[in-house]
């Protein structure tokens, strides 16, 4: 088990009637003004922005709010949402949707208070302090933003998508209420299962020995969202199932998971340059397709791993064949994806093999090179993964 450091300081708010007491929670923590962030229509047609803001009025907390946040978040909406918190000195930052929304309130958070631009911290990667607190209604189970220390976001005029890091940033609040998934699409709600999954694979799959706890923590959510998510595809409104994808979400990325091990993000890293070429590709989409064949290309480094894991997650019998073991536990990574209704390869998404030299200059700009910790990955091997997930 290598060293590490680990911060959780969210305080979580689960169940059934979660967001009523947003306006008491944020109260007690001496909350004054709030901005209320959020995605498109879907939080004001349910009502739920409505309920969010009687909650705050209740409790004697003003607000503003900034509406807008699309998939894969752009840096300009933050921008306002910054100005926005300097004209009206808002204290707390509200975000209510999923990953999107939170990550935007990440970034409007950090530069609430800094007098440049705030994409500075995102290239530049230096920590600061001095964030806003935030607080998070989820309804999307996906990203694990809502208790994470990450945020993601685009740059459209420099065609880039990255990410920033720090525990400050990290959400005081979440208020989780698994009723408020019911209505999500079906095709968001398998993208969310898919991106939750994935963060377990870079976690799980590094260039460290077994770290039992860690390990076995990672495998049980693994089966947990495998067990839940046909529940979920086909009874949208089953509370339990939906509980369950709601939790094991926040875990799968608030970093437990991964604690003692150096992680991978190699995958992750390839995937952000295909939403960045096109911000139309939903995150968990594209690393349904990037993930199999990420592991296609690196399984020979430590095949037994991979077995091990088609073993634990998928039930697969040991053939005696660790190569054969691997490629099996490939394969079901890659049907379970395609079960939810996910596409599986660059083709289903309208990206071509004329596309990949268009990502490459953004990946090495973002990841350097070499990156990932499973198989050091140069520009060419991100080439041939590419080419992988073509068809």
């Amino acid at each position: 088990m290598e060293n590490f450091e680990f911060v959780s300081p969210t305080h979580f708010v689960f169940g059934r009637g979660a967001e009523e007491q947003v306006g008491e929670k944020l109260a007690e923590r001496g909350a004054r003004k709030a901005l209320i962030h959020y995605g498109g229509q879907s939080a004001v047609k349910s009502g739920l922005v409505d309920r969010v803001k009687a909650a705050l009025d209740e409790a004697g907390i003003e607000h503003v709010e900034l509406g807008g946040v699309r998939p894969n978040p752009e840096i300009g909406l933050a921008r306002e949402g910054i100005a926005l918190c300097k004209e009206h000195g808002v204290d707390w930052v509200l975000a209510v949707g999923g990953g999107s929304v939170i990550d935007s309130a990440k970034a409007i958070a950090v530069g609430a208070h800094y007098d440049g631009d705030v994409w500075d911290f995102f290239e530049t990667k230096r920590l600061t302090d001095d964030v806003l607190p935030i607080a998070v209604v989820l309804t999307i189970p996906a990203a694990g933003s809502e208790a994470s220390k990450n945020t993601v976001v685009s740059n459209d005029e420099l065609q880039l998508k990255t990410g920033y890091a720090n525990n400050a940033q990290r959400p005081k609040l979440a208020f989780m209420n698994p009723e408020l998934t019911f209505t999500l699409p079906e095709y968001q709600t398998a993208a969310g299962l898919t991106d939750m999954f994935c963060h377990l694979l870079e976690r799980f799959f590094d260039d460290v020995g077994a770290v039992p706890v860690t390990d076995n923590l990672c495998l049980s959510l693994m089966k947990t969202v495998r067990a839940e998510a046909p529940r979920v595809m086909v009874e949208p409104d089953n509370y339990d199932a939906r509980a369950n994808v709601m939790w094991a979400g926040m875990l799968c990325h608030q970093g437990l998971a991964g604690v003692g091990r150096h992680e991978d993000w190699a995958t992750h890293g390839l995937e952000h340059e295909l939403s960045a070429l096109n911000p139309a590709i939903t995150h968990g989409a594209g690393l349904a397709v990037m993930f199999p064949a990420w592991m296609e290309y690196v399984y020979a480094e430590n095949p037994a791993r991979f077995a091990f894991y088609g073993r634990e997650v998928f039930g697969l019998a040991p053939t005696g064949d660790l190569e054969a073991d691997a490629l099996s536990a490939i394969d079901e990574t890659r049907g379970f994806f395609a079960s939810l209704g996910m596409p599986v390869t660059l083709d289903e998404l309208d990206v071509r093999e004329e596309d990949i030299e268009k990502l490459i200059p953004t990946l090495k700009e973002n990841k350097g090179e070499p990156f990932g910790s499973f198989m050091k990955l140069t520009m060419d091997d991100a080439r041939e993964i590419y080419r992988i997930a073509l068809a």
